[in-house]
């Protein structure tokens, strides 16, 4: 054996590793990764509008949501009045809607059947609905625009009975003569406008179309009815005036930008 081969011997290559690659210590497991990008998104989704509702409750507590409370005492008391043999009349009279009745006389009602829970909807479902989503958006967007968008949208409903009736049950966007008999009431055309013009406002695009493709699917699938399509004729509403609100607010910025001196004239 030569002297110059008994001297050589192999190492290590450099950059080599026999075994598995061991994880590096600061990439979290693939579970964790999923978790943080679903919390982001949710942050994202909804942290703007958590943080408002939560520092206006934090800050004034049940003196934030005044119009809320009240809706909810008013809606617990005409569904005691109405649920009475001595005022069962009386709250139809002054709060309930019908489509065979004249125009005048529904909007002068439309209002108040807002909070004439329905009779064959149990009250707490309607309580539960005004205290979440009426107060959410009287925090969010204010008074005045909650009881506007919620009568908007209940208005759009009690519309649509008519137009719908008038249109025919040969149509998918009509309905049957028998349909003019039925009592109109309760929040729940306010509650889904409300719900979609308070997340076009803060920006939460998925949950805003989430709760559009819920109405169509409900229509579509579940509750092929006048209280479905009501839903429907709302959701429409108050996206109508949420596109009104979105011009309006690029042509004053645009107007704003020509008044700082953007635009000179040459």
């Amino acid at each position: 054996m030569s002297s110059a081969g008994a001297g050589r011997r192999e190492g290590p290559v450099p950059g080599r590793r026999k075994g598995p690659v061991p994880a590096r210590r600061d990439e979290p497991a693939p579970g964790v990764r999923e978790m943080s990008a679903l919390r982001r998104s949710a942050r994202g989704e909804w942290g703007p509008l958590l943080r408002t509702v939560r520092s206006s409750l934090v800050t004034a507590k049940l003196r934030a949501i005044p119009l809320t409370l009240t809706a909810v005492c008013l809606t617990l008391a005409l569904h005691f009045v109405q649920n009475q043999a001595w005022g069962y009349r009386a709250v139809q009279n002054i709060g309930s809607v019908q489509a065979w009745e004249h125009l005048w006389l529904a909007l002068l009602r439309t209002p108040l059947s807002l909070f004439v829970p329905a009779l064959d909807l149990p009250v707490w479902g309607a309580l539960a609905q005004i205290l979440v989503v009426f107060g959410v958006a009287e925090i969010c967007v204010g008074r005045r625009q909650t009881l506007l968008v919620a009568y908007v949208a209940t208005l759009a409903g009690t519309m649509y009975a008519r137009i719908g009736i008038w249109i025919g049950p040969l149509s998918p966007i009509g309905l049957p003569d028998s349909d003019k008999y039925v009592i109109d009431t309760g929040p729940s055309a306010a509650v889904v406008g409300l719900a979609v013009f308070v997340c076009w406002r803060y920006r939460a695009w998925f949950t805003c179309a989430a709760v559009v493709v819920a109405m169509v699917v409900e229509v579509v699938s579940i509750k092929n009815n006048l209280a479905g399509k009501e839903h429907v004729a709302a959701v429409l509403a108050v996206l109508m005036v949420c596109a009104l609100g979105e011009l309006g607010r690029s042509r004053k910025r645009g107007d704003a930008s020509r008044v700082s001196g953007w635009e000179h004239p040459r």
